[in-house]
């Protein structure tokens, strides 16, 4: 029986990207147990996931992608907690125009699996949205975190640089509508679904292309 929980923050600022800047609100995932953690994206403010950590030990700052609002915090929370940040190195170049003087610590890879209060979550590497965008998959918590590729309603938005809909499209078509039906999807932004409830749609948005 695993002693593991999800806690869940909503954290505010802006996305920046090709010259534009829009408000948005993210979701910051935090997976452990009473002793040790991970962050699923460290969005906005560092401060406000330090206090959700609540004095645990975190063991990593995992980004889904380099979008400056997802890995806005990152450095900083580093700094206060000890925590490596692990991004896919196909994501350098976006992290780059955010902190263009702060190397991530560490690669996640397809395949990686993440150790935390006995709960595995795999890294799968989902491109679309941005080049190097993962999702984290945890079974024996019926979850995974995809970030920005698959929202209740479709994909993840494909019209900016370093993203593509025929790539994101094929991302969620193989790594994540094959998920079991019941496996609950704890987005980047906005309300959680189940793959059950959108693997029917997927041509649907095949068809309107985004």
């Amino acid at each position: 029986m695993t002693t593991a929980r999800i806690d869940h923050l909503t954290t505010s600022g802006t996305f920046s990207l090709d010259g534009g800047t829009w408000e948005v609100d993210n979701n910051v995932w935090i997976v452990g147990d009473e002793n040790e953690a991970v962050v699923l994206d460290a969005a906005h403010d560092a401060d406000a996931i330090a206090e959700a950590l609540g004095g645990r030990r975190l063991n990593a700052i995992v980004c889904t992608h380099a979008h400056d609002d997802h890995v806005g915090a990152a450095p900083a929370l580093a700094e206060a907690t000890g925590a490596p940040v692990l991004l896919h190195p196909a994501d350098r170049p976006l992290w780059e125009l955010t902190h263009p003087d702060r190397a991530p610590d560490g690669e996640l890879s397809d395949g990686q699996v993440i150790t935390v209060a006995g709960v595995e979550l795999t890294v799968l590497h989902t491109p679309g949205h941005a080049p190097g965008a993962v999702c984290l998959h945890a079974p024996a918590l019926g979850t995974v975190f995809t970030g920005d590729t698959l929202f209740a309603g479709g994909p993840g938005a494909t019209g900016r640089s370093f993203s593509d809909f025929p790539t994101i499209v094929e991302s969620i078509r193989s790594r994540l509508l094959t998920l079991p039906p019941e496996t609950v999807v704890r987005t980047g932004h906005g309300e959680s679904t189940t793959i059950g409830a959108e693997a029917p749609h997927l041509e649907e948005w095949i068809a309107r292309g985004h």
